[in-house]
């Protein structure tokens, strides 16, 4: 627990600054971010990233992370969207299956398009999200950090009935319903500090979604890593595992809210 809590001091000492600047600095910190993601995963299926496979994988999620006012610029430039470029790449792979006569297969490309998607989408809207206004990336966070927590200590003391015991053992339904009403709970106090919605109403709609879909993201992660039997997705954070493994709600309640239009 100590371990775990110094690990979340220093991230959150090293991480904040960059949120608060936003602009290109925090732009080059969600590149670095997900590029380790990236290696995340592709070390999953023993894809190395320094590879021609793993660049051409990262190339599609640079292309995925660029700024919607990048695009315009590219457009400008080359006449290309961000969509015609990742496809192109994407060609790319499917035709490296063949040079390499499928030591890389076609499964492999699935994998490492699908894994720049997940990764790419997820924080491309985490930049995106900054630049519509920090408020919104910090009513995020709070709903992901009180859905764990209530998810995690309500869980402990009343939970009884598993909720998806083969994907993960300890997630309780209780734990469930409590990390939405906690959610819901500091959703409405930071709408009385800081109005980011029209009313109270279309505010506990969207936690509600937005909790259920963050805890959604937890067990995908969860499914993945017991598919491929490993306890983390990383290293990097002491306690906490990998970058994915702190991310991974985030990943999905971002595009959320841009989806529901309640950011943008």
């Amino acid at each position: 627990m100590k371990q775990r809590i110094l690990t979340a001091i220093i991230a959150f000492a090293l991480f904040v600054p960059f949120v608060v600047v936003g602009g290109l600095p925090f732009t080059i910190v969600i590149y670095a971010i997900a590029t380790i993601g990236l290696f995340e995963l592709l070390r999953m299926r023993e894809i190395h990233l320094l590879s021609i496979e793993g660049l051409l994988t990262w190339f599609i999620l640079a292309v995925l992370l660029m700024p919607a006012h990048w695009e315009s610029f590219l457009l400008q430039a080359w006449n290309y969207t961000k969509v015609e470029m990742a496809f192109a790449v994407v060609l790319i792979l499917l035709t490296y299956t063949v040079i390499v006569k499928n030591r890389y297969t076609f499964d492999h490309a699935a994998f490492s398009v699908l894994a720049a998607l997940y990764v790419g989408i997820g924080f491309y809207y985490f930049n995106e999200t900054r630049l519509y206004g920090i408020e919104y990336v910090v009513y995020a966070l709070i709903v992901i950090w009180t859905t764990d927590s209530g998810a995690y200590f309500i869980g402990r003391k009343i939970g009884k009935r598993k909720l998806w015991p083969d994907i993960s053992p300890n997630k309780t339904i209780e734990g469930f319903v409590g990390g939405i009403l906690s959610a819901i709970v500091f959703a409405c106090v930071f709408q009385l500090l800081y109005p980011i919605a029209p009313s109270y109403i279309v505010l506990i709609f969207v936690t509600l979604i937005a909790s259920i879909v963050g805890q959604l993201g937890d067990l995908v992660e969860s499914a993945l890593k017991r598919h491929y039997n490993v306890k983390d997705s990383g290293k990097l954070l002491p306690g906490h595992g990998g970058i994915l493994d702190r991310f991974d709600s985030l990943l999905f309640v971002l595009p959320l809210l841009h989806f529901l239009h309640f950011v943008g």
